[in-house]
């Protein structure tokens, strides 16, 4: 019999993305460890049939694969401290009250991922948008229900189109994601990275050698549908006036980190509000025309006084202002999406259509992000409104990144951006 009759696929699913292994399913568990310990060249891991890391394949089982496992399925990677080969099960570790020491200290602090206390409070709710009784389309009784009133899900399209809500909240998107039959068994949020893979011993390091392993794959910018923050508000109008009175003496730009807590958003469906509490202004130089950061000795007190008050830094906000008419108290309009490329989570102080301070928040995609991030994407001085993605050099290799246009037929078309 051929191999590729007598072996099966069994894909793994670990932090650094889905790996595709080929083992006789007459293998043993601890065969199948040995092979995923050197396709990913890690240690210390451990492997589970289910998404929520239960149900462990233990790496000293006898048993062979092909009675727990079939062609095509997909186990879960979870890295643990230890040698994968020999350590003890996970649920024994994370079950064991009495075990004393260090280790134990350091796998109650890894293993347990505490949510925000408005993360969890969404995820009891069931999100279901309330309908009353349609008096033309209801013809059941009172307390009866029927298509036309029966409460609709978070991520509903024409619910979110009629109250012209651009963006699923997070927690909608999630629902959305885990709603099909397979209940989001299948659903993975990819961790963008643009750079080439460490450690890869196939070849001589970049620009030397890439490999398919190593090598960072192609990004087509798409629009994020789902965000994890819907609302911005501050808790009273004194905390805005404060900030712009520095441009309203000086004429110079100011920014600062906006401090305060996440709450829950009950104009859209699941959403989060960021309340903003207090702004700090960092030491920084500012002229009309730029702000520079400079080395904020107090930064570590101002976190713990933010701790203790129950704060945290919540995004951050800054002026584009440039006076218009003294008398009429009127400003340019600088900023938008037509002339500026935004960079981060930002709340932003500019002149609107009708030259009044006007206040607007932003936050970029998690592509955006990963590009930043990586030194792939940079701004323009001349043409502020565009991004620029750098070209591969012997000091850094620049995935492909391609984006999407739609002709008067409606047709789309990708272009590439870096060749």
């Amino acid at each position: 019999m051929s191999k590729s009759t007598s072996n099966f696929l069994v894909r793994i699913q670990s932090p650094e993305g889905i790996k595709r292994i080929e083992i006789s399913p007459k293998s043993s568990f601890k065969q199948l460890y040995e092979c995923v310990q050197r396709a990913l060249k890690i240690d210390g891991f451990g492997l589970f049939k289910e998404r929520t890391f239960s149900n462990e394949l233990y790496a000293n089982s006898s048993q062979q694969i092909g009675s727990a496992l079939k062609h095509g399925d997909m186990i879960y990677l979870k890295q643990i401290a230890g040698s994968s080969a020999r350590r003890p099960s996970t649920a024994s570790i994370d079950n064991f009250e009495n075990f004393s020491g260090s280790l134990a200290d350091n796998f109650s602090k890894t293993n347990v991922v505490i949510e925000d206390e408005v993360d969890q409070l969404l995820a009891k709710e069931d999100g279901l948008i309330k309908r009353g009784r349609d008096t033309k389309l209801c013809h059941h009784a009172s307390n009866g229900c029927c298509v036309h009133c029966s409460p609709m899900e978070p991520y509903d399209e024409s619910y979110l189109k009629e109250h012209k809500i651009k963006h699923l909240s997070f927690h909608s998107y999630i629902r959305k994601q885990t709603s099909g039959i397979d209940r989001g068994k299948y659903m993975v949020f990819d961790d963008i990275n643009c750079r080439i893979k460490t450690g890869c011993r196939d070849h001589l390091p970049w620009p030397k050698g890439i490999c398919s392993k190593c090598q960072p794959s192609a990004i087509t910018l798409n629009r994020q549908v789902y965000r994890h923050v819907d609302n911005v508000m501050f808790e009273n109008t004194n905390i805005v006036e404060r900030f712009l009175n520095y441009w309203r003496t000086t004429g110079h730009q100011r920014m600062g980190f906006l401090y305060g807590t996440y709450e829950m958003n009950t104009d859209v469906p699941l959403g989060i509000r960021a309340t903003v509490a207090a702004i700090y202004e960092p030491p920084q130089e500012t002229t009309r025309d730029s702000i520079k950061f400079l080395d904020d000795e107090a930064i570590n007190d101002v976190e713990e006084v933010a701790k203790a008050l129950g704060l945290r830094k919540v995004g951050w906000i800054f002026t584009d202002l440039i006076t218009d008419d003294p008398a009429a108290g009127t400003v340019k309009q600088l900023r938008g999406i037509e002339t500026h490329f935004l960079t981060a989570q930002e709340c932003i102080t500019a002149g609107d259509k009708i030259k009044q301070v006007h206040m607007e928040g932003y936050a970029v995609s998690a592509q955006c992000m990963a590009l930043v991030r990586d030194n792939c994407l940079v701004p323009t001085k001349d043409a502020p409104e565009l991004g620029y993605i750098r070209e591969s050099s012997d000091k850094q290799y620049v995935p492909d990144v391609y984006y999407k246009v739609s002709n008067k037929y409606k047709l789309i078309k990708k272009i590439g951006e870096n060749g």
